[in-house]
């Protein structure tokens, strides 16, 4: 191989690692998630505070497992359990907030999120 091919092939693949690398995202942080449910039977609703680390979703509780990820756009997919207890939703986040459906065996609601 030359050196002009060899260089252009170094120079390409050093353009290309910024995008391979996973970056912050704009909803990176601390958010805390109000549940209600759609049946009284089903509970009053909760609060769940979460965290996104370059568009990855964790629970900020040890009660709570949570896991998902938001789009670089604010679409958001989780799925949250504690116990023998799960349910998954969906939405999106805008600015330092958002709002969505969520979904369990049993029961089902809305869900609205706040930026800590």
């Amino acid at each position: 191989m030359n050196g002009f091919r060899k260089g252009l092939l170094v120079t390409m693949f050093a353009l290309a690692l910024p995008v391979a690398q996973a970056s912050a995202s704009t909803y990176d942080g601390a958010w805390n998630v109000h549940i209600a449910s759609s049946s009284q039977t089903c509970g009053n609703g909760a609060t769940v505070a979460i965290g996104i680390s370059n568009g990855q979703i964790a629970s900020s509780n040890a009660a709570v497992t949570a896991s998902g990820r938001v789009a670089d756009a604010g679409a958001i997919n989780v799925s949250l359990s504690t116990g023998i207890k799960s349910a998954v939703g969906s939405g999106r986040l805008s600015g330092a907030s958002g709002s969505g459906t969520w979904r369990g065996a049993l029961c089902s609601g809305t869900w609205t999120a706040e930026r800590m």
